[in-house]
């Protein structure tokens, strides 16, 4: 797996062509390299239609509850009795409606949409406002951008979900938001030969250059502060919105979690408080100070990859024109700074972590 990782990170091409309005997003993102695992559930990137019954209010009262309870996930016409519980750390308290984790039955997913899958993370719309209702839709954004220039990335499964309360007790007992699954961090492991690396630090030079210098420029790209290679506060080992797999020798840096980034601009997100910024719109560099010449490479295959990536908006479903218009330019303010490549470089590196 170690030389296919690095000839994607070297610019490898599918071939794939955006041929018209209607096909252009599905096009799009099957140019992205694609293995065998899994395949059923993240190698189909059209929007799955899905139902989710079962007793929401007990689920959501509660944000500290890690209980599992019951609930029936519905979709291609199959019935799944699944276990469900809330997760996350911020989200868990900023959000009415925070992420969830499905816990399958092994016996129950042979020969369906989730077949192979056990245990899967759901992020969700967080709150019920209107402007909440695509936050979900701008942070899959943001994986998939990410999936076009690493391999070694988070796939994502879009999802278009009717939420039924059981319970009864929800001022909306059916509600429809969208959704989106995330590839488990072992099903990402065993598709790249590689392995969950569990560390407490973490040398540089341990790191692909080339991958890092991508994952790096593209937290610039999306304007996300909230991530870093040392552990924050809550949390014991490294990293912070950060994991980290081992593929051969080399370690690859791949993030997650974008809900604080300037794209997908929530209600609730603040910069990082150490950055300086007052809103996330803002873009601070953050990535840590590589050996020269690892970020130009990684610039210009960005740069290549311009309409790819803005085109992963253009086409993403269910945006109103005018967030689909600020998303576009927000990521449209990157590449007009990129195109004085050694101005931004040089930028970067001043602000390099040491």
């Amino acid at each position: 797996m170690a030389g296919s990782a690095q000839a994607w990170h070297d610019g490898s091409r599918s071939g794939c062509r955006i041929t018209s309005f209607s096909t252009a997003l599905a096009l799009l993102l099957a140019c992205v390299p694609s293995a065998g695992l899994g395949a059923t559930l993240f190698e189909d990137d059209t929007v799955l239609t899905v139902r989710l019954s079962g007793p929401l209010d007990s689920l959501l009262e509660d944000p500290e509850s890690r209980d599992e309870l019951p609930f029936v996930l519905s979709a291609n016409g199959v019935d799944h009795d699944i276990m469900v519980r809330l997760r996350g750390r911020s989200r868990r308290e900023l959000c009415q409606f925070p992420p969830l984790r499905f816990k399958f039955a092994e016996e129950d997913t042979a020969n369906t949409v989730f077949a192979g899958q056990r245990k899967l993370k759901l992020v969700t719309h967080c709150r019920p406002g209107d402007s909440y209702k695509t936050s979900a839709l701008r942070e899959y954004a943001a994986y998939r951008i990410f999936n076009l220039l690493s391999e070694v990335s988070y796939r994502v499964r879009l999802l278009r979900i009717t939420y039924e309360d059981t319970d009864g007790r929800l001022k909306e007992t059916t509600f429809e938001r969208y959704g989106f699954l995330i590839e488990p961090a072992t099903s990402l492991a065993a598709r790249t030969d590689g392995r969950i690396a569990e560390v407490c630090g973490i040398s540089i030079a341990s790191l692909d250059n080339l991958q890092a210098a991508s994952a790096f420029i593209f937290n610039f790209l999306i304007g996300n502060t909230d991530w870093s290679l040392v552990p924050s506060e809550n949390e014991s080992c490294c990293c912070h919105n950060i994991d980290l797999i081992d593929v051969g020798a080399r370690r690859y840096t791949v993030p997650f979690d974008f809900d604080l980034s300037g794209l997908v601009n929530a209600r609730y997100a603040r910069p990082n408080p150490v950055t300086r910024i007052s809103r996330v719109t803002q873009r601070r560099y953050r990535g840590y100070c590589l050996p020269p010449g690892s970020l130009a490479p990684a610039l210009r295959q960005i740069k290549e990859r311009k309409t790819e990536v803005l085109n992963v908006v253009r086409y993403l479903p269910g945006l109103s024109p005018k967030e689909r218009r600020t998303s576009l330019e927000f990521l449209e303010r990157f590449f007009d700074r990129a195109e004085d490549e050694d101005k931004l470089l040089r930028s970067f590196e001043r602000r390099c972590l040491r």
